[in-house]
């Protein structure tokens, strides 16, 4: 049987719920009949170099008129309700013990949703207009999330939206479905780069937001603590005037994620293992954070051919193989300013919680955010 003929003989419950996710049978028949191997699919191939000195820039020191500049601007927006929070809310902890990560509790009783929240409702409160909190979630962690913001009252307007989907195929042959023991196909989500097409489909809140006046959208992952609405870097994207900000931080030791290169003439996040297998990576000197801020236009009108990463997942114990893509392909398709920013200290806007140990070592940070961010009475 074809792989076409399986998905078409999939049950009709499963194909309704696979298609109100974004799932196309057309479009996985096409990966999988992509002989090319991971690295020929992967791998950029082109021009790709380190980046010049000087395209990653800090903000002016603090205590500067240029820097009050770049708040005063921020918080004009803000004042405007200008800017929109997103957060990437579709992961379960894993490492954790499996369960939503958002509603994981981080400190004083007050999980990673509870802190969004509380920033939102703070920065509503603080300069008398909505800032939106949105977060993308997944099949699994949706119901969860929209219980626990229905549990809840706040100042600022949140509003979920899903990701996409689609099924993982067997690795050999790679063109069949992978199915468990009783033979049910294996749904999953195809990545945090479905996040501009998510963010624009039905149910999301993008165009409403767009037709109201709003211009900026802060988009970050829910486990960076550090990932705080900031004025000054806020005016810093308003005034260099590119579609996309990108928060970087300095590299340590062991980071394995993307960084920026120059790639035919545009800068661009690549992530490490799709840089050319002659590319020195230590030559990559910053580490994305993935924290962006966009502008909510060009989201909203983007128009991008999408790479879907070929990826090789054990699950239950055998192999399969899926395809993703990544929310730093953003910087393919639109223009990009990237912002090196503090990583140590109370000000890191970088402090991602991925284990257990992680998240003792981060609770006084979240502490001090509470503190920083409560609403005035």
């Amino acid at each position: 049987m074809s792989l076409a003929a399986e998905i078409e003989a999939l049950p009709s419950a499963l194909k309704a719920r696979l298609e109100r996710r974004g799932f196309s049978a057309a479009t996985l028949c096409g990966w999988a009949a992509d002989r090319r191997s991971d690295d020929e699919r992967n791998r950029l191939t082109g021009d790709v170099r380190p980046v010049a000195p000087g395209v990653v820039s800090g903000l002016p020191p603090a205590d500067s008129d240029a820097f009050s500049a770049l708040r005063r601007q921020g918080e004009e927006a803000l004042a405007r309700g200008e800017l929109a929070v997103c957060v990437l809310a579709g992961g379960m902890a894993t490492r954790m013990g499996g369960v939503v990560k958002a509603l994981m509790e981080v400190v004083a009783g007050r999980s990673f949703l509870d802190l969004r929240r509380h920033e939102a409702d703070a920065l509503t409160v603080t300069y008398g207009a909505a800032t939106p909190l949105w977060l993308m979630t997944s099949e699994p962690t949706e119901a969860p999330i929209a219980a626990a913001l229905a549990a809840r009252s706040g100042a600022a307007s949140t509003q979920t939206f899903e990701q996409y989907v689609s099924l993982r195929l067997a690795a050999d042959p790679p063109s069949r479905l992978w199915r468990d023991g009783s033979g049910a196909p294996s749904v999953y989500a195809t990545g945090h780069g479905d996040l501009p097409d998510a963010i624009r489909g039905p149910g999301g809140p993008l165009a409403s937001f767009v037709a109201g006046g709003g211009r900026h959208v802060w988009i970050s992952n829910v486990d960076n603590l550090g990932a705080r609405v900031d004025a000054a870097l806020l005016g810093a994207h308003i005034e260099a005037g590119r579609p996309v900000t990108v928060e970087v931080v300095d590299k340590r030791e062991g980071d394995t994620g993307g960084g920026p290169v120059r790639f035919d003439e545009r800068v661009v996040i690549c992530e490490h293992f799709r840089l050319p297998q002659n590319f020195p990576p230590a030559s990559v000197r910053v580490f994305n954070t993935n924290t962006f801020l966009v502008d909510a236009r060009a989201l909203l009108e983007l128009d991008h051919a999408w790479t879907y990463l070929r990826v090789h997942k054990r699950v239950a114990d055998r192999p399969a193989v899926q395809f993703e893509r990544l929310l730093g392909e953003l910087t393919f398709a639109l223009p990009s300013r990237y912002v090196r920013v503090p990583r140590e200290g109370p000000s890191s806007r970088f402090v991602p919680v991925k284990t257990r140990a992680d998240l003792r070592l981060a609770a006084p940070f979240a502490r001090a955010l509470l503190d920083r961010s409560t609403p005035a009475s």
